[in-house]
């Protein structure tokens, strides 16, 4: 019988956890709450596969993935599009193959993204804040329409092109700027560089996936290209926006608002809970939390019931693949 082992399980994810079992009773599948580190790393002897999502690194040190090659593991499933928690030249130099789940469901995401954009247009978070204060003047606040507003996309890959379709659905010009031109979206996105998105775009997106290449990749000067009507949205990956430019953009109106799923640093906080304390151990967070025209979420754009199931199952089934002898189309090729 086969054996897996997944690692840091949360609750949410439990039930999928039991369906797949029960779809594959010829496979023994075990999990923990524990995230795979130096310290835990033991807990993989005598399984055949490993299963694992989170949002820290696994090591410092390519011992991690020496080890788990020494226990007879050759492959890594991550639950999560994102891969970054994994050094994949490392895994790559231990016999270790990586798969990760590129397509949970981008309609999540892009729902997120286009909750964050209708926000941020119609000045949800400045009219939250003066109820708060039992003001209900609207004046100052009037909105702009999605059919007036260019959106540029940063990244139209699965995710960046379903939220291309929805803003063009509601008669808003497209923008999009990706490595290669997709002509399934001609008559939808218009191609151009980043430099023209962040020139002329009202709504910037980002939809790109975390890599040395991408790291702040909007800082200080990008923010000084965008115009002072502009909204930026994250909804990727924390580190693709350096927060210090961010929040000086924010202070220097060089940007109108921005909505932000994901920050730098964000394991510090995000699920946990620090109820009934007088502050959080991230302070760029509790800056962006002080602006009214921030819309803030707690990396949650994945989370639907659907991109859920699909990261647990597909994670799972991509590991009993590659443990039984069969191919993956979902392996990560370390350059």
């Amino acid at each position: 019988m086969k054996k897996i082992l997944a690692f840091n399980i949360l609750d949410y994810e439990k039930e999928f956890v039991g369906q797949w079992a029960a779809e594959h009773p010829d496979v023994q599948v075990d999990f923990n709450q524990i995230e795979l580190h130096d310290d835990t790393v033991d807990l993989a002897k005598g399984y055949d596969g490993i299963d694992y999502r989170q949002r820290s690194k696994l090591s410092t040190t390519p011992d991690l993935y020496r080890k788990l090659h020494d226990y007879g593991i050759k492959q890594l499933a991550l639950r999560s599009a994102g891969v970054d928690s994994c050094q994949l030249h490392w895994a790559k130099q231990c016999g270790l193959t990586i798969t990760n789940v590129p397509s949970y469901s981008p309609e999540a995401v892009a729902e997120m993204t286009l909750t964050h954009a209708m926000n941020l247009v119609r000045h949800i978070p400045q009219f939250q804040s003066r109820i708060q204060r039992n003001d209900y003047i609207v004046e100052g606040l009037r909105s702009r329409e999605l059919s007036e507003l260019t959106i540029g996309i940063i990244g139209v890959g699965r995710i960046g092109s379903t939220v291309a379709r929805i803003f063009k659905r509601f008669g808003a010009t497209v923008l999009g700027n990706d490595y290669k031109e997709n002509p399934a979206l001609k008559g939808i996105v218009t191609y151009t560089s980043k430099e023209a998105i962040y020139r002329t775009a009202d709504i910037v997106t980002m939809h790109v996936y975390m890599s040395e290449d991408n790291y702040h990749m909007v800082g200080k000067d990008q923010f000084a290209m965008m115009k002072p009507s502009a909204f930026l949205i994250n909804c990727s990956r924390g580190p693709v926006v350096d927060t210090d430019a961010l929040i000086a953009a924010l202070e220097n109106k060089q940007i109108a608002g921005a909505g932000i799923d994901v920050i730098e640093d964000e394991t510090k906080i995000f699920n946990q809970t620090f109820e009934g304390q007088p502050e959080i151990p991230l302070k760029a967070y509790e800056k962006l939390k002080s602006f009214d025209n921030v819309f803030l979420t707690p990396h949650v754009a994945f989370y639907t019931d659907i991109a859920v199931e699909n990261m647990v199952k597909q994670s799972l089934d991509d590991t009993l693949k590659l443990i039984s002898g069969q191919q993956s189309d979902h392996v990560i090729r370390a350059v």
